[in-house]
């Protein structure tokens, strides 16, 4: 009895610090988040996790600064919320920065916190999710917080390609603050909440005398169809943690595993008979690239990535027989599927993740050619387009190609091509191969006759007809065995799943290097 009295208080002490921890900045400030708009560190942990699953890390972490009289402005646990816990029943771990305490800024302690986070992640083989909401370093520390940054950014750099990380920007990220979010491998922002930049509207204003807003300069929107930072843009924070968990249904937990597998009621082969008439008869028409993909993946399910950005190509997630692919795909609906510098970088990068993370890739393939004009040249159209062939050629995962329709030039070469590695590369009976359209062909090939001729057009017609007819399909690419089979687009999902299921054992081996010097 006289023990049990001994403890009470020791536990009675400990629930208030937990009761403490868990108020943040307190409830004026609880209050003040809520009428911004936005959850509070802890309600997005709720969201994130499976029910009763989140286990907290430091909840009574201090920091230990005492200039500017920050010795009397002390939160338990400062500045984020950290921990683990499941999410789809899979570990995972998370942070979640706190702007009730100091408006989330980073101190020496918070950097403690995350890196330790990261740490455990790396040693656990799991995935970290980071959920952005912070006014940048704590300026009274001075480089300890600076030095915060730099510690996290080693720890993301090092993570990268071993375990999945996500960011999602639930508030202000400014500053150095961007590159922690900006290392992950996928990166979300809640419109109208989440901002990112490198310098805010007032800098720039002095600066340049150009004004512009949070939202415009570095909003979800901004950052979704302009510069690409950002992989998806959601209305809001519900759905953005939503988001996230789907997507880690399709990921692995780390490099070493292979993707879960799903169950559904699509399992097996089928037929695809809407696929057979939905190529244009012209082949400048465009149709939709989406339509081929939703037919032939498992339950319609596609869970695209960066869709507002660099629409020409479609880049996402979905599951053959329940195994997790990743598709990339020209749009003809866009820019009539083109390849700019824009789609190149969006499609190296997916490519990459997939390697990374033993994810096969699924290539559809309608292509013309790189965009032609001075912008895309004097941007770096051939530094960029060479990072797609880099990023195909270095990869080692199955690599399953379908022709549709066109592959001309260099494009059909970056496209996943027999010659950068491709294990399996069929072609639809429309499929064209050939080193330019036939207009262009002629035009090279007849010229001096063309000028010669009394009637131009007729000849110039006759011998379109004539190139087309020899060149403008996929048998010449097939009697070399560039492409591996013609087949009948009501089998295109049987084929694919054959393929799938006969390289699941597959083996490449790249030669000893430290690493790859890619065209960045």
């Amino acid at each position: 009895m006289d023990n049990q009295n001994t403890i009470d208080p020791k536990l009675t002490k400990l629930n208030e610090l937990r009761e403490e921890s868990s108020k943040g900045g307190g409830e004026n400030r609880i209050n003040a988040q809520h009428k911004r708009g936005k959850l509070t560190a802890y309600e997005r942990i709720e969201l994130l996790f499976d029910d009763n699953t989140f286990e907290e890390i430091d909840p009574f972490v201090l920091h230990r600064s005492t200039d500017f009289g920050l010795e009397k402005n002390k939160f338990l646990g400062d500045a984020v919320v950290t921990g683990y816990g499941k999410i789809n029943n899979r570990l995972c771990f998370a942070y979640s920065q706190d702007f009730t305490v100091l408006g989330g800024s980073l101190s020496e302690a918070v950097s403690q916190k995350i890196c330790k986070c990261m740490d455990l992640a790396m040693k656990s083989g799991v995935p970290i999710i980071g959920l952005i909401d912070s006014g940048g370093a704590r300026i009274q520390e001075g480089i300890d917080s600076l030095n915060g940054y730099s510690e996290i950014f080693f720890r993301n750099t090092r993570a990268s390609g071993v375990i999945p990380q996500i960011s999602a920007i639930l508030g202000p990220a400014a500053g150095g603050a961007t590159y922690s979010p900006a290392l992950t491998d996928f990166i979300f922002v809640v419109q109208e909440i989440g901002q990112m930049y490198i310098t805010g509207p007032d800098v720039i204003k002095a600066v340049t005398g150009e004004s512009v807003s949070h939202e415009e300069l570095g909003g979800a929107l901004a950052h979704s169809t302009k510069s690409g930072v950002s992989h998806f843009a959601t209305e809001s924070e519900e759905e953005c943690i939503n988001k996230i968990r789907k997507l880690l249904t399709f990921l692995p937990s780390n490099n070493m595993e292979t993707t879960p597998i799903v169950n559904s009621n699509d399992i097996g082969k089928r037929k695809n008979e809407s696929l057979i008439n939905i190529i244009p008869e012209a082949s400048n028409q465009p149709y939709d690239m989406l339509e081929i993909i939703n037919e032939i993946i498992d339950n319609n399910d596609f869970f695209q990535i960066h869709e507002l950005f660099a629409k020409n190509i479609i880049v996402g997630f979905s599951r053959f027989n329940g195994d997790s692919v990743g598709i990339v795909a020209q749009q003809p609906s866009h820019l009539a599927g083109i390849l700019d510098i824009d789609a190149s970088v969006k499609a190296a990068r997916f490519v990459r993740f997939c390697d990374s993370f033993n994810i096969p890739i699924l290539t559809l393939i309608d292509v013309p050619g790189f965009m032609p004009g001075t912008s895309q040249e004097y941007g770096g159209i051939i530094r960029h387009g060479a990072k797609l062939i880099y990023a195909y050629a270095e990869a080692t995962v199955p690599k399953i190609s379908l022709l549709t329709r066109k592959a001309y030039g260099g494009a059909y070469i970056v496209m996943s091509s027999k010659g950068l590695g491709g294990d399996v590369n069929y072609s639809w009976p429309s499929g064209q191969v050939a080193v330019m359209g036939a207009e262009g062909a002629v035009n090279v090939i007849h010229r001096k006759k063309l000028d010669a001729s009394e009637t131009p057009d007729e000849l110039r017609k006759n011998l379109v007809n004539e190139y087309e007819d020899i060149f403008m399909n996929p048998y010449v690419a097939a009697s070399r065995g560039l492409i591996d089979n013609v087949i009948d687009p009501t089998e295109t999902r049987n084929k694919i799943i054959q393929s799938l299921d006969m390289l699941k054992n597959k083996r490449d081996i790249i030669p000893p290097k430290k690493h790859g010097s890619i065209p960045l």
